[in-house]
Parts: C-alpha cells; sequence; structure tokens
C-alpha cells in the first residue's frame, strides 16, 4: 500500500506475486460470489465472467467489512453509495445483493439476462433494488459517484449541524480499464481532485486485459500518476490480498480531504483453471468444463445456484444495516427537536417536492413577465427566471462548462462550492461530458435538482450523459444556449443546426424552445416540476420580442403547443414555430392578413408535450385538411409528419445545411429565414 505522498516510481514499483494456490481460492465467501456469476453466465450462454471472478476479493472485503447500508431499505437516505462503472461485470453486484439480503431472490439470478428479469445484462437503477445508477457506458459510472459524492458533502454541509450529522456517508466504485480510458474519466476525476471529495474511494480492477487482449498495447498510461496529479490519495495493492484491501480502505476513509484511488492488481477470471488471465474471460461463458475444474480449484461442492445457510449467513448484512438506520434515525429524531424547521425543509428536499409556496412566487414572476412584455434574449430571460424561482427552490445545484457568464446560469444568491462547501453553484470548467454526468450522480443521490450549461452545439459533447437522464428518468435540467444560426460570426462550428432535432430523438426528454421570457419561465416551471426525466431548454443568443397573451395562453404553455395568434375571418393556413422563429412568423402573418390570407399561430415550445396530448387536443389546433407551414431555424425532417397525417399538406422551413460566419442580419435571408419567404411558403401551401 503506497500513499498519495508517494513518488510515481514508488507507485510503480512491482507488486508481490499473486498467490494462486487451491487455498488462496478458497475463501468461502468469495468462493460465492465466483460460482453464482459463473453459473449464472454459463445458464445465460452470455455475459461477463472475468469482472466478477477477478474483483471477488475487493468486493468481500468492502461489502463485508466496510459498506454501511441496509439491505431491508435500499433507499435509506444515508446508506453508503456503491457504483459498479465496468457495469459489464453486473453478476457481481447481483451476486452481493441477493447474498447480503436484498429482495433479489434466486430465481431472479437464474434469470440472468432474460426477459424482464430484475438481473439485465447491465444494472439498470430504479430495476433492481440496491442499483444506484444504471451502468454500461463505461466511465459514466465514475462520473456518477463524483456526482453522488458531490450532492453527500452539499447536502451535510447545508444541513449537518455540530454533533448532529444526518448527512455522512461514502461513496464507492468499481472500475475498469475501459472506464479509465475514456476521456469523461480524466474530466470527472480532476474535478472531483480540486473540490477535495474525500469521502469518494475508487477501486481500480488492474487486470491488464480488455477485450481485443492486453492493454498495454494501447493503453500504457501511469494511472497512479495521473490520479496524484488530479489531487487524490493513490495506494496499490495486491486485489486477491484480503489483508491489504481492508488496509488500503481503511486508509482511504481516514482521508477526508482527497478522493481515493486503490490500484488493485487483478487476475481476470481468477480461478478458471486455463482461462484466467485471458481475454476470453471477458465476455463470453466459460463452458461446463473448466466451471468443473474453476469449483474444485475453490473447494466448492455445492450445485449451481445452491448455498449452504452458512454461507448466507456469513454475508447477511440486514440486522447490521437495520441497527445503522435506527441510530441514524435516532439522530435524526434529535435533529428535528434541536432543528425543526431544518429537519423539515431536509425531508421536502429528500422527497423531491417542490416548497409549498412554489406556485405563488411563480405566478407573480409570469405576471411581471407578461406585464413587461420585454424584447429580451431567451437566455437573459433564463436568467431573470432564476433570478425569481431561485429562493423558493434553494435545491437548485446548478453549473456551467465554463460559460456562466454567456449561458446567463448566474444569478443573486449563487455561491460557488469551491468557496462556500455549503453553496449551489458548481464551476465544472471546459468539461460538457462529466458535467451532465456527474449532474446525473447529483440527481440520483436526492436533495436536489441539478441544471448544467453549455452552448446547445456542444450538447454534442455531453451527448451520451443526457441520454442516461432520460434512461434512468432523472430531473436534470439541461440549459443550453446560443441555438441557432443567430449567433452569426463564430460560423458554422458554432451553430447548431441539428442539435435540436437530434435531441427531440432521444426518447423521454422534454426539449423546450420557449419564444420570449413568459415561455422560458414555464419552461423552467416544467422542468423544475417534472418528476420523471430531464428537461432540455434551448435558448437563443439574440433578443425576441416579448408576445401578447393573454392568462388563458400563458397556461396553455404547458400543453407543449398552443393557439398563440389567430388573424380574423376564415383561417386557410397554420403557421408553427419555435423559438426565435415565432417573432418571424408573427410578421409574416401580419403580412398575410394585408394580402387578405387569414392564419392559425402555433407556438409549440416543446414538441414532446404536445405529441403527448389526447388526439382531440391535437386536433384542436390542427384541423383535418388545413395546410401547415413550420419555421424552425434547424434541419426540417422532424417536422414533416406534424400535419401530413391529418391531409393538410406540410411546408417546413429551416436549415438542412451548416451555417455561414457572418453577421446574424446577414445569415436569416441567405437561408431563406424571413417574413416573405414565409408568406411565400404559405401562398405555396394553398396553391
Amino acid at each position: 500500500m503506497t500513499p498519495m505522498s508517494a513518488t510515481a516510481e514508488a507507485l510503480a514499483a512491482p507488486l508481490p506475486a499473486v498467490d494462486r494456490t487451491p487455498g488462496a481460492l478458497g475463501w468461502p465467501v468469495t468462493a460465492a460470489l465466483r460460482a453464482l456469476a459463473m453459473d449464472a453466465v454459463e445458464q445465460a450462454r452470455s455475459g461477463h465472467p472475468g469482472a466478477p471472478l477477478g474483483m471477488a476479493e475487493i468486493a468481500a472485503v468492502l461489502w463485508r467489512s466496510h459498506l454501511r447500508h441496509n439491505p431491508a431499505d435500499p433507499a435509506w437516505p444515508d446508506r453508503d453509495r456503491f457504483v459498479l462503472s465496468n457495469g459489464h461485470g453486473s453478476m457481481l453486484l447481483y451476486a452481493l445483493l441477493h447474498l447480503t439480503g436484498y429482495d433479489l431472490p434466486m430465481d431472479e439470478l437464474k434469470r440472468f439476462r432474460q426477459l424482464h428479469a430484475r438481473t439485465p445484462g447491465h444494472p439498470e437503477h430504479g430495476l433492481t433494488p440496491g442499483v444506484e445508477t444504471t451502468t454500461g457506458p463505461l466511465g459514466q459510472g465514475l462520473a456518477n459517484a463524483v456526482g453522488l459524492a458531490l450532492a453527500e458533502r452539499t447536502l451535510g454541509a447545508q444541513f449537518n449541524r455540530p454533533g448532529l450529522a444526518i448527512v455522512d456517508h461514502r461513496t464507492f466504485v468499481f472500475l475498469g480499464d475501459g472506464c479509465l480510458m475514456e476521456g469523461v474519466s480524466h474530466e470527472a476525476c480532476s474535478l472531483a481532485g480540486r473540490l477535495g471529495l474525500g469521502k469518494l474511494v475508487a477501486f481500480w480492477d488492474d487486470n491488464g486485459i480488455s477485450i481485443d487482449g492486453k492493454v498495454e498495447e494501447w493503453f500504457a498510461d501511469d494511472t497512479p500518476a495521473r490520479f496524484v496529479a488530479y489531487g487524490w490519495q493513490v495506494m496499490r495493492v495486491d486485489g486477491h490480498d484480503p489483508a491489504a484491501l481492508d488496509a488500503a480502505i481503511t486508509a482511504a476513509l481516514a482521508d477526508t480531504e482527497h478522493p481515493s484511488l486503490i490500484c488493485c492488481r487483478t487476475t481476470i477470471g481468477r480461478g478458471a483453471p486455463t482461462k484466467e488471465g485471458h481475454q476470453d474471460t471477458h465476455g463470453a461463458p466459460l463452458g461446463p468444463e473448466e466451471i468443473a475444474r474453476a469449483r474444485a480449484a475453490m473447494g466448492w461442492d455445492h450445485a449451481p445456484f445452491h448455498f449452504p445457510p452458512e454461507i448466507y449467513a456469513q454475508w447477511d448484512a440486514r440486522k447490521a444495516g437495520a441497527a445503522r438506520q435506527q441510530a441514524w434515525e435516532a439522530r435524526v429524531a434529535a435533529y428535528e427537536r434541536a432543528y425543526p424547521s431544518e429537519a423539515a425543509e431536509f425531508r421536502r428536499r429528500l422527497s423531491g417536492d417542490l416548497a409549498e409556496g412554489f406556485a405563488s412566487v411563480f405566478a407573480a414572476a409570469r405576471d411581471a413577465a407578461m406585464d413587461k412584455r420585454e424584447t429580451v434574449a431567451s437566455r437573459k430571460a433564463s436568467q431573470q427566471a432564476l433570478a425569481a424561482l431561485a429562493p423558493i427552490v434553494p435545491e437548485l445545484l446548478g453549473g456551467s462548462a465554463d460559460l456562466a457568464h454567456s449561458n446567463l446560469t448566474t444569478y443573486p444568491g449563487a455561491r460557488p462550492v469551491t468557496r462556500d462547501p455549503a453553496g449551489n453553484q458548481v464551476l465544472y470548467g471546459v468539461r460538457e461530458f462529466a458535467m451532465a454526468a456527474i449532474a446525473n450522480g447529483v440527481a440520483l443521490h436526492g436533495g436536489f435538482i441539478p441544471f448544467v450549461a453549455t452552448f446547445l452545439v456542444f450538447s454534442d459533447y455531453a451527448r451520451n450523459a443526457i441520454r442516461m437522464s432520460a434512461l434512468m428518468g432523472q430531473r436534470v435540467i439541461y440549459v443550453l444556449t446560443h441555438d441557432s444560426i443567430g449567433l452569426g460570426e463564430d460560423g458554422p462550428t458554432h451553430q447548431p443546426v441539428e442539435h435540436v432535432e437530434s435531441l427531440r430523438l432521444i426518447p423521454n426528454l422534454d426539449v423546450w424552445r420557449p419564444c420570449d421570457a413568459v415561455e422560458t419561465l414555464e419552461a423552467w416551471r416544467a422542468a423544475l416540476a417534472r418528476r420523471d426525466g430531464p428537461s432540455a431548454l434551448i435558448l437563443s443568443r439574440q433578443n425576441l420580442p416579448g408576445q401578447p397573451r393573454t392568462a388563458e395562453q400563458a397556461d396553455a404553455i404547458a400543453a407543449g403547443a398552443y393557439l398563440l395568434r389567430e388573424s380574423e375571418g376564415c383561417v386557410r393556413a397554420i403557421l408553427v414555430a419555435t423559438g426565435s422563429e415565432v417573432g418571424l412568423a408573427v410578421a409574416a402573418a401580419e403580412e398575410l392578413e394585408v394580402k387578405g390570407i387569414a392564419t392559425r399561430i402555433v407556438s409549440m415550445p416543446c414538441r414532446e408535450r404536445f405529441e403527448a396530448l389526447p388526439e382531440t387536443a391535437r386536433a384542436a389546433l390542427f384541423p383535418r385538411g388545413m395546410p401547415v407551414v413550420t419555421v424552425e431555424a434547424g434541419v426540417t425532417r422532424g417536422w414533416r409528419g406534424l400535419a401530413g397525417m391529418r391531409g393538410g399538406g406540410l411546408i417546413a422551413l429551416g436549415i438542412d445545411r451548416f451555417g455561414e460566419s457572418a453577421p446574424e442580419k446577414d445569415l436569416w435571408p441567405l437561408f431563406g429565414l424571413t417574413p416573405a419567404a414565409v408568406v411565400e411558403a404559405v401562398k405555396r401551401a394553398l396553391g
């Protein structure tokens, strides 16, 4: 074991050879983990036995001696969090959950990787009790763990009082070579070191093998030195030596100033007599003959999926977990007596409910915005919304990827956590992917509503983490500004044309593109109130005119699409627009009125909300046979089925190519996005 203060040379020194004698494999608690992993993968004829076999000792020491959890209550707020970042090794986690007493019966393990089983190929949050986050995309579990640790420290700083620590737990994460090769690991771990997340402990399964063979051919980084440079405590141990592992974990927990990386030298497929140490054990069943020989080497003579009572007794964590939770509940009861208002707020925060006064604060802000009808960029309107709503939503934990002064995500009362541990702002630096993945961890922890911000075009960097927000149904808010060619001279590298539509392709993600300050406020309200998934707020750099609307129209914004304006007389065509193009559609409608053509304008700030409406509500906005012209400064493909399904025909105006570097005033006519162009499109639609 080598502490953080050691030199890189000392960290690189060779470890003692791994003990491969049969007796070393015969520790019953690890034999149980190995047997269950082999049996489940073999029965499924699919899976990854290598990591569970290689990490058995690490898992046993952590889960039996250090992890504080209660299998009877997987949602106990002050439990330690455990993340399996190398999620392909899911059978290790399922074995741990089953043996320690979670509601994961053996029948579910026998159905590993089968339809509707609670033991899917990669761990899924919300499906399996005890699974803290969905993992599989390598590196993201590690970044989620950083978010979990950040949330624990910040929530504790906000609520703990002397002698009454009601938020006091650790975050443990297993990871493999693949997690470290992914760039998100650098982004997340660099920030974790800077933030000094001392309750975060990572275990690197340093087995030197991945799918294509020995990683030394393509991954020869000095990983310990890399993490020392980040500001982590780093130790190197034999990953099959329980005593060394226990000492390393104890040292990690003692250092509360630095996150810890325990580099565990292991052998992939440990215990498979002819296959251990080989890439073949990574992602394929071992086969009956190899399993039989492995059982003999471990001295494990029990039938597949069978464990004697003494094994369950050695693993059962229910009694200890219940005692720990009861002790915590006693502290919370004392806290409630000493700090009743803080305790009530703590419970509200954990419940995920918005504060009782939120509705009235929001209503006052919306009334003011409707009265003012200000011409303002929607990014500025978003900042105004934050300033109005943040005091009643103290659970906001926001941050930007080094663009806070462009995204306008600073507001009165925003305090960086680097300067105030009880703060509410994270300075993420240029780390879009890690920022989004960390926010997922913050949301999973509970007690916060995280929002993160960058330019819309850079959502590509964060896209897989945004997808994971949607997959897990987490309340994360993405503030994505500079939404179109309206940013002008920065050119095509910064002008998003396909990004809004590509985000709309992600299931369970609400994409809001508001047209003015009132719609921006409504988008924030909807995102904050949503409990079952993330929201993306797509905001402009340029000023947008405030639109006149009634209170009834303002209420209708939440439906995702609503009637904003309608000409007198017999309506002959419908104009649909989002964001900055709503103002363009209004100007075109005024020109059409002069020509005697009556139109209806539908503002559609959130197509996902509109598409979820009942057919009767959608038909009320889009009567059958009515021609439709859509206007949005982006690719048009997603709009083409909007009204065509109602038999009225559709013309979609947009941008189906990359942008240009030029002043904004020159770009709109270049791409045919002007009131005159909309007028001509309506004429074409009418024949």
